[in-house]
């Protein structure tokens, strides 16, 4: 739909979407088709959103209700480069040009006057820098000085995303609003366990029982200090394999992994399963024995509830987010032990293993989309109020 003229009326907020490979939809994607119906369910009658979409990605973001319009963008995260471009030339003139009032986005454009919300979901590039490329690590560490410096309000996930920001940025401590995202209860739930793994294993050939590892394949997510638990502890997991759910974006680093499992003598008891579809991941948290995450860093960590809801135990790490998001319902270990992960593994599978679901379902019960939906949408009034009366 194109956009119009301003007009009185109440606010409209733009929020860029353009920052996801289409391609290769990320976190960031599934957590905007969760929040955005549930705020465009609560928007006044006079209140509008308009989402930055590009040919490529707007088929991923249709449905959302009559408040919901598009700014087409030539390019989304496809054409990284050009994208990133666009978002400080192109988009502010069609912000201007819409008449939004505020725009939610990950960096604030260089030019361009309209207010701007940072939606910080990571600090990656300032914290764990070796897993982002150069040219993005740059862009990113030149960036978000500035883009909390300007921006009216910063929305997080986690204290523990907080506690980084005020180690690595400097900001006003009251721009900070700290809001968890949820899990989708209508879709990770508990469920027939044997009909879960009768489709996991029709579709990717898994035969007997195993434990489960959920996450794109980079370097921080420590699938390799998993395979070294997995190494030690095989004899004494019952013969259940391991399931490494997720895409391998990063080719060298996914062969680097292959290879040491090879050479740690457990190749054929790792099923790389590659990239699924979001819906396909439920079966594999219903049927798993435990979801092993013990990643160096998060911000937050969905994966984990979204275990939790489907009554799967977890054992996770015992830094940044992840004791914050689970909230004493998993395991911890210290990432950098093999023997810690194992040995949590393991009990997972076996002594724990009852209390850690039960625990586990109260503790992702507590996150819902409607909540998130909420917080997000008043952080949006607040900005808008407070600029509408002329008090930056």
């Amino acid at each position: 739909m194109p956009t119009r003229p301003r007009r009185s009326g109440g606010m409209r907020v733009a929020i860029n979407l353009l920052t996801d490979d289409p391609n290769h939809p990320s976190g960031a994607h599934w957590f905007w088709t969760r929040v955005i119906p549930e705020m465009a369910k609560m928007l006044e009658p006079d209140e509008e959103f308009y989402l930055l979409t590009s040919p490529k990605s707007r088929p991923l973001h249709e449905g959302y209700g009559h408040n919901v319009r598009y700014i087409t963008c030539p390019w989304s995260n496809e054409r990284r480069s050009l994208r990133t471009l666009s978002e400080h030339t192109y988009v502010p003139l069609r912000l201007r040009m819409a008449g939004i009032d505020i725009f939610n986005t990950l960096m604030a454009p260089i030019v361009g006057s309209t207010p701007v919300i940072a939606h910080i979901k990571t600090l990656h590039a300032l914290t764990t820098p070796d897993a982002i490329s150069p040219p993005a690590r740059i862009y990113r560490q030149l960036s978000y000085p500035r883009t909390v410096r300007v921006a009216d309000a910063v929305i997080i996930n986690s204290e523990s995303l907080r506690r980084e920001i005020h180690e690595h940025l400097d900001m006003d401590p009251a721009k900070l609003h700290m809001i968890p995202e949820a899990v989708d209860h209508e879709l990770f739930r508990p469920g027939d366990r044997d009909e879960a793994f009768q489709r996991v294993s029709a579709r990717h050939g898994i035969t007997g029982p195993f434990v489960l590892f959920v996450s794109s394949l980079w370097p921080y997510k420590n699938c390799e200090g998993l395979l070294r638990a997995f190494a030690r502890s095989r004899g004494e997991l019952a013969g259940r394999r391991l399931a490494i759910v997720g895409p391998g974006r990063d080719v060298a680093y996914t062969a680097q992994l292959r290879a040491l499992a090879d050479e740690l003598g457990i190749a054929e008891d790792v099923h790389w399963v590659g990239g699924v579809p979001l819906e396909e991941t439920v079966d594999f948290y219903r049927s798993a024995d435990a979801l092993v995450y013990p990643s160096f860093n998060e911000t937050f960590g969905l994966p984990l509830l979204e275990a939790m809801a489907c009554g799967c135990p977890v054992v996770t790490s015992d830094t940044s987010a992840m004791p914050e998001t689970t909230g004493g319902a998993a395991l911890l270990a210290d990432p950098a032990d093999p023997a810690a992960i194992a040995s949590a593994m393991l009990a997972a599978c076996g002594p724990e293993r009852d209390r850690l679901r039960a625990a586990g379902l109260r503790r992702a019960g507590e996150f819902t989309w409607t909540a998130t939906a909420e917080r997000t949408l008043a952080v949006y009034r607040e900005v808008y109020a407070r600029r509408m009366a002329g008090v930056r």
